[in-house]
């Protein structure tokens, strides 16, 4: 039951955390101010990451009502959306994008995109086995 919730941790999260660990190893070891220690960007990428596997998951995963696989499937639509959004809106540029305020965001929006996918993995990770032919 936890096995599946570990390779969750490892396979996606841990995957997706990627960008934003690369960038806190590089501003830890380049001189203060080159490089920003925080950029929307790592943090759309994260939230993309978790939102696809919660589609892939749920998508190859038998053991659980249809109406629940068709409102996770349509919240982590919504949220790729929304981290399209924001992603167009980190390449327009500081002058007509307050970046602080896109962060906050993005940071907000990873923060429940996690509590999402946990849930999602928690849920799973209850159900028979056998009803799983999942990715993960």
């Amino acid at each position: 039951m936890g096995n599946k919730k570990i390779k969750w941790l490892i396979y996606t999260v841990l995957v997706g955390l990627i960008p934003i660990l690369s960038r806190l190893i590089v501003w830890v070891v380049t001189k203060k101010g080159s490089v920003d220690l925080l950029s929307p960007s790592d943090f759309v990428a994260f939230g993309l990451v978790l939102h696809i596997s919660n589609i892939n998951e749920i998508e190859h995963f038998s053991g659980v009502e249809r109406e629940w696989k068709t409102s996770q499937n349509g919240i982590s639509i919504a949220f790729i959306a929304f981290y399209s959004v924001l992603f167009a809106l980190t390449l327009v540029g500081e002058t007509i994008v307050d970046v602080q305020a896109i962060t906050i965001c993005t940071i907000v929006l990873s923060v429940v995109s996690f509590l999402i996918s946990y849930s999602v993995y928690d849920r799973i990770s209850k159900a028979p086995s056998s009803a799983s032919g999942g990715a993960i």
